[in-house]
């Protein structure tokens, strides 16, 4: 088993900005694609930011030119870098990994809020 342990979260004001960390500890082998998601009350769950283990990215419209997913591979650790932050960018942020045939692993949750 992978743990993921997602921080970073809180309450910020619109056009502020917040750093996600996703830590990745256990079982591990080679983790393959990384990335955060996000889920808002009454919303399906949906793709935020992905990247591949050599540093390919891949964003959402929503949030493309705004926030910026990175990764440090000797620490198993995931980041989101979210600037210019919207009301609508509220939601519990998921991190996400992937392992190969031995499966995907989900962290807990981040709470984001952006509210004046």
């Amino acid at each position: 088993q992978v743990q993921l342990v997602e921080s970073g979260g809180g309450l910020v004001q619109p056009g502020g900005s917040l750093r996600l960390s996703c830590a990745a500890s256990g079982f591990i082998v080679r983790i393959d694609t990384m990335a955060w998601y996000r889920q808002a009350p009454g919303v399906q769950r949906e793709l935020v930011a992905a990247i591949s283990p050599g540093g390919i990215t891949n964003y959402a419209d929503s949030v493309k030119g705004r926030f910026t997913i990175s990764r440090d591979n000797r620490k198993n650790t995931l980041y989101l870098q979210m600037n210019s932050l919207k009301p609508e960018d509220t939601a519990v942020y998921y991190c996400k990994a992937s392992q190969g045939t031995y499966g995907n692993y989900w962290g807990q949750g981040t709470q984001v809020t952006v509210s004046s």
